[in-house]
């Protein structure tokens, strides 16, 4: 599906099919009861391009009430709808419940909390960060001591380290929970 629009009473879609079977394909849609009309924009060997007019599916319905906006291109194939969706977290569990009071069948295949790396450090810890990267303090050997960094910063060593200490902890543990590497960054007590 590469966009869908509502119409008064249901779904405008336009549906970019690859079929190796155009005859069975054009069958299931002559017989299908939400499926009101159909045009075929473009064939060629690939595939087909269609516009089809179709009644507003309960899984549509259940997205549309819990304000989630749709994502093109959608995915349906063998009866399952693949949907990606950036959605907050009390969306997505009033879309869970959504679905199951329509009695819609769903699977989550994934979630991840997407993170700007930007977003991660301070102003303060991107600027002692790129002048101690920038001055060989990771390098191995290492370029400049801590003390020599933290001259160049006009501070005292331990608030150099500090700060490194802190930024390093959270690149570190975004790194982890982004690779999957650990299943939690609780501390076990």
């Amino acid at each position: 599906m590469l966009t869908s629009h509502r119409t008064e009473d249901g779904l405008r879609v336009v549906v970019d099919a690859e079929t190796a079977d155009p005859k069975a394909f054009f069958q299931v849609l002559d017989t299908a009861p939400e499926v009101r009309s159909y045009e075929v924009l473009h064939t060629d060997q690939q595939g087909m391009l269609l516009q089809v007019e179709t009644a507003e599916h309960e899984p549509r319905v259940a997205a549309r009430t819990t304000g989630m906006l749709p994502q093109y291109p959608m995915v349906l194939r063998n009866g399952w709808q693949t949907i990606e969706t950036i959605i907050s977290w009390e969306r997505l569990s009033s879309l869970k419940t959504e679905f199951e009071e329509r009695d819609v069948s769903f699977e989550i295949l994934s979630i991840s909390q997407s993170v700007e790396v930007t977003d991660l450090l301070t102003a303060r810890q991107w600027e002692v960060l790129t002048e101690a990267i920038t001055r060989g303090y990771y390098d191995t050997p290492r370029g400049c001591s801590l003390t020599e960094l933290a001259d160049a910063l006009d501070v005292n060593p331990s608030a150099v380290s500090g700060v490194l200490h802190r930024a390093e902890e959270q690149i570190i543990k975004s790194f982890a929970a982004e690779t999957k590497q650990i299943d939690s960054l609780n501390p076990p007590y």
